[in-house]
């Protein structure tokens, strides 16, 4: 017995997951804590799903400004209720994304907010490279349209890459949160300064 609970206890510390939970998972994992916290981060995901509809009214607004004080971010991110914008994780999270935002420079929350003519001129730029490179005709929307989805890696915020662990997303990251705080958590707004720059 005393060995299980050692691995819900390592669990617990790798997810976060309730201890019940815990007990489940590794349960119908045969004690395998790897396949563990993949069943969980399903478990996580799906929950997060399902709460990513409700509203989220509370949250709270922050300022980051980077060591020198050349660069600068105030970010909106917003939860469900004051409790958890109080939560010293929710608050930890928000602080990450500020800082996310100075390092990687996005230019929009989500693909959604970008306006449709800087799409097209984009996917000009992309086709008439494609077109100079003499690749044949059949590849080009192939290449354009993975030209495309860079783009939308470099200047979407919540498609990046996290800069602590670049093969989670900010998008991940999000519904982790969502996953382990019980709350749908929705990253509204930011503006980035930085000196000299418009």
């Amino acid at each position: 017995m005393s060995s299980l609970s050692a691995l819900v206890k390592e669990l617990r510390g790798k997810t976060g997951a309730g201890i019940l939970d815990c007990q489940k998972a590794l349960q119908e994992t045969g004690s395998d804590v790897e396949k563990a916290i993949d069943l969980l981060r399903q478990k996580g995901l799906a929950a997060a799903q399902k709460k990513s509809g409700r509203e989220t009214k509370e949250g709270l607004i922050s300022s980051y400004i980077h060591a020198g004080s050349k660069i600068g971010v105030l970010l909106e991110v917003n939860c469900e209720t004051d409790f958890v914008a109080r939560n010293e994780e929710f608050q930890a999270f928000v602080k990450e994304v500020a800082l996310q935002i100075a390092a990687s420079q996005p230019a929009f929350v989500k693909r959604e907010d970008i306006p449709e003519d800087l799409i097209q001129r984009e996917k000009n730029v992309y086709l008439g490279q494609v077109k100079e490179s003499g690749k044949p005709e059949a590849a080009w929307e192939k290449i354009v349209n993975g030209k495309l989805e860079k783009f939308y890696q470099e200047q979407c915020l919540l498609e990046q890459g996290f800069i602590k662990d670049p093969k989670v997303s900010i998008q991940d990251l999000v519904s982790q949160k969502i996953a382990k705080l019980g709350e749908n958590i929705s990253i509204s707004r930011f503006i980035r300064y930085q000196l000299g720059q418009d």
